[in-house]
């Protein structure tokens, strides 16, 4: 079985860390996956070792890709143009669509018009995403499918495996305070500098981690009120670091008794929370849909309501405070993941769907040739 995986972003975030891990999985079951990009925001290097992958915006060339290569099945990922490419290729076969912008003004081009085909299944992954999806449909069936991580790549490093000679360095005597992602609105970085400034002046144990962001929209924006509000001391940035080097940061926050920290004012799933609890380290988030589907208050992380800065802080300084907490919950967050979010966990959903639909695609295409 070959499938196409088509979305405009080639990005570090979640949905292509999620993809990664399913394509190395499908793989292992006799699932070929390639994927059609049409814009690089930086996400080559977590793609390329695992997949084909297509990246251009030339329509002609595009259709082409799609005719020539006879997939089998073709996932759209928020891409409300590919409809027209598909109508092009003439392809006959059936469609999956994803919607994973967590945005309904957003999400709702994406989802207006099929160009005249009938997609088999919406796929999202959350339950808090399949609620947003049916204000905007009622006739396609929504399946919620989680992303699944590569728990043989992402787990707890022992100290002895662990890469302290790669950015970003790991300090003496600091508690590290890891935000990982984009620099945009949605992610809400103004609430991070506003959390480092409380920590500044309150503590000297502290560091906060940027990871990510080299090609984020407000990235010199961000640069700008980092070091106007005289927080690149206790704020330090890397804006790339390499996919294979994400483990090892990881465990670096680990290793410090810190946590990863996610300001984000929407999500429809959240990778890196997954990452980050399978790594052994506690997720600070804000108590929200679909948080509290993957983090486990008190157990595997600690929440802060809405968008409060006072609470977000105190949550974040009782887990750097207890370091027998702070054990509990690594401990516990690992077995969580594994339990519920390995890639062996939830992929496999995944590739029971598509041999269904390709069994009954064939089916019909056998009563359509005896009529």
């Amino acid at each position: 079985m070959k499938v196409l995986i088509i979305w405009r972003l080639l990005t570090v975030g979640g949905v292509n860390a999620g993809w990664r891990n399913r394509a190395i999985y499908f793989k292992q079951h006799g699932i070929e996956t390639e994927f059609l990009y049409t814009t690089d925001h930086g996400g080559m290097h977590i793609m390329a070792d695992v997949a084909p992958i297509y990246l251009t915006k030339d329509e002609d060339e595009i259709v082409k890709i799609i005719r020539d290569n006879h997939y089998e099945a073709v996932i759209v990922v928020d891409t409300g143009k590919a409809y027209k490419w598909l109508r092009e290729a003439n392809y006959q076969g059936p469609v999956i669509v994803e919607a994973r912008t967590p945005e309904l003004i957003k999400l709702t081009p994406h989802l207006k018009s099929f160009r005249g085909y009938s997609p088999e299944t919406i796929i999202v992954p959350s339950s808090y995403q399949k609620r947003l999806v049916s204000i905007l449909t009622d006739e396609i069936p929504i399946n919620v499918i989680y992303n699944g991580v590569d728990t043989k790549f992402f787990r707890a490093l022992k100290s002895d495996e662990i890469d302290f000679n790669s950015e970003p360095f790991l300090p003496n005597n600091k508690k590290i305070v890891a935000y990982i992602g984009r620099l945009d609105k949605r992610k809400n970085w103004p609430m991070l500098l506003e959390i480092a400034k409380r920590a500044k002046q309150e503590r000297d144990d502290v560091e906060f981690w940027i990871i990510g962001g080299a090609q984020s929209v407000q990235r010199e924006e961000f640069a700008t009120e980092w070091k106007a509000q005289q927080l690149t001391d206790i704020v330090k940035w890397f804006p790339v670091i390499p996919y294979q080097q994400m483990p090892h940061m990881y465990a670096k926050v680990r290793e410090s008794g810190g946590c990863t920290l996610a300001t984000t004012k929407s999500e429809s799933y959240g990778n890196t929370f997954i990452e980050s609890m399978v790594s052994g380290v506690p997720v600070v988030a804000s108590r929200m849909m679909p948080v509290t589907e993957l983090v486990k208050e008190g157990e595997t992380g600690l929440l802060y309501r809405g968008q409060n800065v006072d609470d977000a802080v105190n949550q974040i300084y009782t887990i750097l405070d207890h370091p027998d907490m702070h054990q509990k919950m690594s401990t516990a967050a690992i077995k969580h993941v594994q339990d519920n979010f390995s890639i062996e966990a939830v992929a496999e959903q995944y590739v029971e769907l598509l041999k269904r639909l390709l069994q009954t695609d064939a089916a019909e295409g056998e009563v359509k040739l005896d009529d």
